[in-house]
C-alpha cells in the first residue's frame, strides 16, 4: 500500500488558521465581511475573487493536503470542474477525457463544452496506450478520475503522467472518490487535482463546494476564468467546510474500514451478482490500487440478481438512506441508472458498464453488524 502522511491529521486540523490576536480564540475567526479597506489591501479583493480571509486560509489547507503549491474553493465541484476546464482551454483546444466518468462531468463535455469551441474525445479504456490514441497535435489536457464513479476503476496515475507530459499536456484529475487521505496523484505528477468537497472533505451531507489544488502559475489562470464565472463560495459554507476537514482523516480512515468489511460480506452473498471495490483482490486493477493508494474509499458498488428489483430493496432499507450523494457518516445508496448517470441514454449507460441493477453504496461509520443487517432484511 502506498504510505499515508503521518501529519495528514494535523494538516486537517491547523493548516490555514486564521489569526485571532484580539480573543486569542482556538478556532478560526468567521468574517462576514464583504467589503474591506483597500489602502492597504490588494484593489481586487472581492469575495468573488477567492482572497477573503476565510477563502484565503481554507485555500492553504487545500493545497497542502493535496500537496500542492496553490488551492482554490468552489461552490460545487461542478463549479471546480468547469472553471478549470473554462480556464486551462480555449477555441481549438483538445482535451482527452476517461470514458468511465462521474455523469456531471460526462454531460459537461459531451453537450456543453463544443459551444466554447473546445474538442474532445473520450478513451475506450482506462490504460496509457487508450488515452495515447486520442492525442492531437492540439491536446492541451488529459482528464482522468479514479477511483471512478460509480464503478470504482483505477487509472494509472504514473503511465498517464509519463505519456502527457512528453507531450507538453497537463493531467487533471477529479480524485474526490479517493480524497486526500487515501491518495495524492500530486505525487506522481498529476498537475492539477479536483475534488466534490460535498463528499469526504464535508463528510456530514450538509454543505456543497468544490475543490482545485495545483501550482501557483496554473491556479492564476483558472482563478481569472472562475472570477467571471462567480462560484466562489460563500464565507460562512467556507468556514463550516474548514471545520469538517479537521475530522476527515478520522472519518475517512472509519469508512475505509467499514467498506473494506462490507464488500467482502457482499460478495458472498448470493443476492449480489458482482460487487466493485479496488480493496477486493477480485477488483481487476486491485494491485494498481494498492500501489498509489494508502486506503480504498467508503463507496462500494454491487450489481443485484436480476430475480431482485433495485427500486425494490432500496424501498426495503431502514437504515441506509436513498441519497444521491455519497461520503456522509450516515450510509446512503442509489440506483446510478436512475439518478447520477440518467442524462446518459441506456446505450451510453450500457457502453460504461452501467447496469440498472447497478447500486453504489456509500458505507458510513455505523457498525458494519447493523448495515449487514438492514441488508440482509431488504434481500
Amino acid at each position: 500500500m502506498a504510505e499515508k502522511s503521518n501529519d495528514l491529521n494535523t494538516i486537517c486540523v491547523h493548516e490555514g488558521e486564521l489569526p485571532s490576536d484580539q480573543y486569542k480564540s482556538v478556532v478560526t475567526p468567521l468574517y462576514f465581511s464583504t467589503a474591506f479597506d483597500y489602502q492597504d489591501q490588494p484593489l481586487d479583493q472581492y469575495p468573488r475573487y477567492f482572497n477573503t480571509p476565510n477563502q484565503i486560509g481554507l485555500n492553504q489547507k487545500i493545497a497542502a493536503l493535496d500537496n500542492c503549491e496553490s488551492g482554490l474553493v468552489f461552490a460545487s465541484g461542478m463549479a471546480a470542474i468547469s472553471s478549470t476546464l473554462l480556464g486551462l482551454l480555449s477555441a481549438g483546444d483538445h482535451m482527452v477525457i476517461q470514458n468511465s466518468i462521474y455523469g456531471g462531468t460526462y454531460n459537461f463535455v459531451a453537450n456543453h463544452i463544443r459551444d466554447f469551441g473546445i474538442e474532445y474525445d473520450f478513451t475506450q479504456g482506462l490504460n496509457a496506450n487508450d488515452f495515447a490514441q486520442k492525442i492531437k497535435p492540439n491536446t492541451k489536457i488529459i482528464y482522468i478520475e479514479s477511483p471512478s464513479n460509480p464503478l470504482l476503476q483505477i487509472v494509472d496515475f504514473g503511465a498517464i503522467v509519463e505519456r502527457a507530459h512528453q507531450a507538453n499536456i497537463l493531467v487533471v484529475i477529479d480524485s474526490t472518490m479517493g480524497s486526500p487521505v487515501n491518495q495524492l496523484p500530486a505525487q506522481y505528477g498529476v498537475d492539477v487535482i479536483i475534488h466534490s468537497a460535498t463528499k469526504y472533505m464535508s463528510g456530514h451531507s450538509d454543505i456543497l463546494a468544490g475543490t482545485v489544488a495545483c501550482s501557483k502559475e496554473l491556479s492564476d489562470r483558472i482563478a481569472k476564468r472562475a472570477k467571471m464565472l462567480g462560484g466562489n463560495l460563500s464565507d460562512l459554507t467556507v468556514w463550516l467546510l474548514d471545520r469538517s476537514i479537521k475530522t476527515m482523516g478520522l472519518r475517512v480512515d472509519a469508512q475505509n474500514k467499514n467498506a473494506m468489511i462490507m464488500a467482502t460480506w457482499l460478495e458472498a452473498q448470493p443476492q449480489v451478482d458482482r460487487v466493485y471495490y479496488p480493496g477486493l483482490t477480485s477488483h481487476p486493477e486491485h494491485t494498481l490500487a494498492k500501489s498509489q493508494m494508502c486506503g480504498f474509499g467508503g463507496v462500494v458498488s454491487f450489481e443485484l440478481s436480476k430475480k431482485l428489483s433495485p427500486v425494490s430493496f432500496l424501498n426495503k432499507l431502514n437504515l441506509i438512506k436513498r441519497a444521491t450523494s455519497f461520503a456522509g457518516v450516515e450510509s446512503t445508496a442509489l440506483i446510478p441508472a436512475l439518478t447520477s448517470h440518467v442524462l446518459l441514454t441506456p446505450d451510453q449507460r450500457a457502453a460504461l458498464g452501467i447496469s440498472d441493477q447497478l447500486i453504489r453504496f456509500s458505507v458510513g461509520i455505523e457498525s458494519a453488524e447493523a448495515l449487514q443487517n438492514d441488508i440482509a432484511q431488504a434481500f
